[in-house]
């Protein structure tokens, strides 16, 4: 470390880093973006306080995924803007149906890759047909691509973010899943225009993530290590993913169906009868199992019940029958 390395970080982060990330996403996702557009943050909820606070005013209105990741309605609701759930289906998000219900709403918050949490991929006419409402509406859309590299029956699908030609799109992207949580290292990239407004609110409310931490990482892509790590990590995950749902439905077939998820890092067990997935959760996490409930991802309405179950820690289909016969003391 050098005397230079010393002194408050760069706000909107490190010079090298910002330029690694926008390399990474020409290849990986194939978004097109200079440095300056890339805003390194702490993790997602930082992200999401940067737009608001730089795009979006108490009273706006978003569109949010119905089910979504809950975290994203309790920070708008901080914000004072108003969350608009939209359906999703096996398409996607039901651009429709936001049309209907928030024509004129500022922005909407997608995951188009793996949705969160039922691992559906955006459309391509789905994509399209919002990225034409944004451009009308002059609104924005906020692309959340959490775990889009983890993609197992194709390559990784491109970004929303590549198909878009008027501006209207942030990118949101994360060390999180790709690495690990405990970095609080996260990216934002902004249309060009934008540019000027996000370092005006970086310096405002920044203090800018840990330049040591900043500086491992961008050594770890650039000596070609992170691009290895992904590849080895996203054969891993598809032969874990394999051995959870073949131990987990050895099982438990007569009591739950697992969804055909084309990526993501978790799987979907919908309950075949009148199951409540949230008592069944509580007795998972009484017995020291950890799952979550569909139900909870929910803004409005009903869902069918569903747990959402991580299989990236399970080693091998016994490990997975192991955990399926303690669940299905619970039933």
């Amino acid at each position: 470390m050098q005397p230079s390395d010393m002194v408050h970080p760069a706000v909107s982060g490190l010079p090298a880093l910002r330029a690694e990330i926008a390399a990474y996403l020409q290849v990986s996702r194939g978004i097109s973006c200079s440095p300056s557009q890339v805003f390194v943050t702490s993790g997602y909820r930082h992200t999401i306080a940067l737009i608001g606070h730089a795009l979006l005013k108490p009273g706006d209105r978003v569109w949010l995924e119905n089910p979504g990741y809950p975290p994203t309605r309790e920070l708008f609701r901080h914000m004072q803007i108003a969350s608009v759930p939209v359906a999703v289906d096996r398409d996607g998000l039901v651009v429709s149906d936001g049309i209907r219900l928030a024509p004129r709403a500022r922005a909407a918050v997608v995951t188009p890759a793996h949705q969160s949490p039922l691992c559906v991929s955006l459309s391509l006419p789905r994509r399209q047909a919002l990225l034409d409402w944004a451009a009308g509406n002059d609104a924005w859309i906020i692309e959340d691509d959490y775990d889009g590299e983890y993609r197992y029956v194709s390559r990784p699908l491109p970004a929303l973010k590549s198909l878009d030609r008027d501006g209207r799109v942030l990118y949101a992207g994360t060390f999180s899943k790709v690495l690990f949580p405990s970095l609080r290292l996260a990216y934002l990239v902004v249309p060009e225009a934008e540019v000027a407004r996000f370092e005006e609110m970086t310096e405002a409310l920044a203090a800018g993530s840990p330049e040591l931490t900043q500086a491992i990482v961008t050594a770890f892509i650039t000596e070609g290590h992170f691009a290895r790590h992904i590849q080895r990590m996203r054969r891993l995950y598809a032969e874990r993913r394999e051995m959870t749902a073949a131990g987990l439905e050895s099982v438990l077939a007569g009591h739950m169906q697992i969804d055909s998820q084309p990526g993501g890092m978790h799987l979907i067990l919908r309950l075949l009868g009148r199951q409540s997935d949230r008592e069944f959760v509580a007795r998972m996490r009484k017995e020291g199992l950890y799952a979550e409930a569909l139900t909870d991802w929910m803004i409005e309405g009903d869902a069918a019940p569903a747990l959402l179950l991580n299989f990236t820690n399970i080693d091998s289909q016994r490990t997975a029958e192991t955990l399926a016969r303690r669940m299905s003391k619970l039933l």
